[in-house]
């Protein structure tokens, strides 16, 4: 059922493959763990979202992959060379984007945090726009314009006070977050940005949380920004949907998740609506997407140390950990198991642990697996989101490797 849900993961002669790639001889090469990326699919992905933006008739569409996802340099380029732009909330995060292609008015700079230099590094390299998340901010990012002689291209992330259905660590828009600005304190500065002359207000912006699977919370998010853009009309130049939709990590999820037709259906009706309907304009809708676009174009593959019974208990201890792949501990996230070889042998009950010195260390708990030896894969689904992206060296462990299926069917180490 798994493999047939997800038909870039199939068995040929027993064996696992990902986007044909026979997973098991490719670690006689690549030793374990490591993750391995598609370009194919990272492309594909890439193409439906973009694609169903048109067809539901957004407004000039600008994908600006969030970075946090996935900052590897290889993904970023496939993702350059399509034309997508960036959505990024470090000055780190903003040398990967340059140096992986995507030029800086294709950028957004999202955070609560922005230090100086990050600021003056943006100033720089011309971005699309800071999304400013607070009075302070605003007035540090003028006065280092001023400085250097610039204006300031700036969208107000409105904090939409909405509760989005999603785990509480990756909700973002509600008035308790730490993100963006409350609409009245946005509309308060209209009449001090008269001061503020080396800013320009191009967007307003919004981001209310991660694997969102309700879109209610979000249309109601977006008309909220139409309402408030609406005092700025004069010289807004785009609306920033934000990101975080969903995706079914687990096959019985899948019926629960809003296809992307759905959602960008419901983006343009809204923004009709609320703001072009009462300003017609030429307006561009960014659009802030990570997990949808990089989580299925990747996989964790993990080598089986040995099993430990205790009592009704099985674990089956694999060599990635928690430092590698942090999901699970952090949120209780549930991805899917795959052993790399079909087994006609009875399938059990068994957790499966990583080898770090936390209880904590846990991919998965009660899955049904058959007996594993040593040496024998895992392959933990849909990894190339928040991935290597949050992984640590945590018990001086060496950071996670990463691979990358080209074009071409080449695998490389990235």
């Amino acid at each position: 059922m798994i493999t047939k849900y997800r038909p870039y993961l199939i068995y040929k002669n027993k064996k696992l493959h990902f986007d044909n790639i026979n997973l098991q001889a490719l670690t006689k090469k690549h030793s374990t763990p490591f993750y391995i990326y598609s370009s194919n699919l990272l492309v594909e992905n890439y193409l439906n979202f973009y694609n169903a933006a048109l067809e539901n008739n957004v407004s000039s569409p600008l994908i600006c992959f969030a970075l946090k996802s996935n900052s590897n340099h290889h993904f970023l380029n496939v993702l350059a060379q399509l034309g997508c732009g960036a959505d990024i909330v470090s000055g780190g995060e903003l040398k990967a984007a340059l140096a992986a292609g995507i030029s800086g008015d294709k950028i957004v700079f999202s955070g609560v945090g922005k230090t100086a230099d990050e600021i003056e590094l943006g100033l720089k390299s011309n971005l699309r726009a800071f999304n400013v998340e607070s009075v302070e901010e605003l007035e540090m990012i003028n006065d280092l314009a001023k400085k250097s002689k610039k204006v300031a291209r700036v969208a107000f992330r409105l904090n939409p006070e909405v509760h989005a259905k999603t785990h509480k660590h990756i909700s973002t828009g509600n008035k308790t977050h730490k993100f963006g600005m409350l609409i009245e304190d946005v509309l308060n500065l209209k009449a001090k940005l008269k001061k503020l002359t080396s800013i320009k207000v191009v967007g307003m912006s919004i981001h209310i949380g991660s694997q969102l699977t309700c879109l209610k919370a979000t249309k109601k998010a977006i008309a909220r920004m139409c309402s408030c853009a609406l005092h700025f009309k004069e010289t807004i130049e785009f609306l920033d949907v934000g990101g975080g939709l969903g995706i079914d990590y687990n096959f019985y999820d899948q019926p629960k998740i809003p296809s992307i037709s759905e959602y960008m259906h419901m983006v343009q009706k809204v923004i009709q609506k609320k703001y072009l309907s009462l300003h017609p304009c030429k307006l561009q809708t960014l659009f802030e997407p990570g997990r949808i676009i990089a989580a299925k174009s990747g996989i964790f593959v993990t080598s089986v140390i040995r099993e430990k019974k205790s009592r009704d208990y099985r674990f089956i201890i694999v060599d990635g950990g928690m430092n590698d792949f942090i999901r699970p501990t952090l949120y209780s996230a549930y991805h899917e198991i795959l052993s790399n070889e079909l087994s006609s042998q009875k399938l059990s009950s068994a957790d499966v642990v990583g080898p770090i010195c936390e209880t904590s260390d846990c991919f998965a708990t009660n899955r049904k697996l058959p007996p594993m030896k040593e040496g024998q894969l895992l392959t933990i689904c849909d990894t190339g989101a928040y991935g290597a992206s949050m992984a640590s060296t945590y018990n001086s462990r060496p950071l996670v490797s990463e691979l990358m299926i080209e074009a071409s069917g080449k695998v490389v180490k990235v």
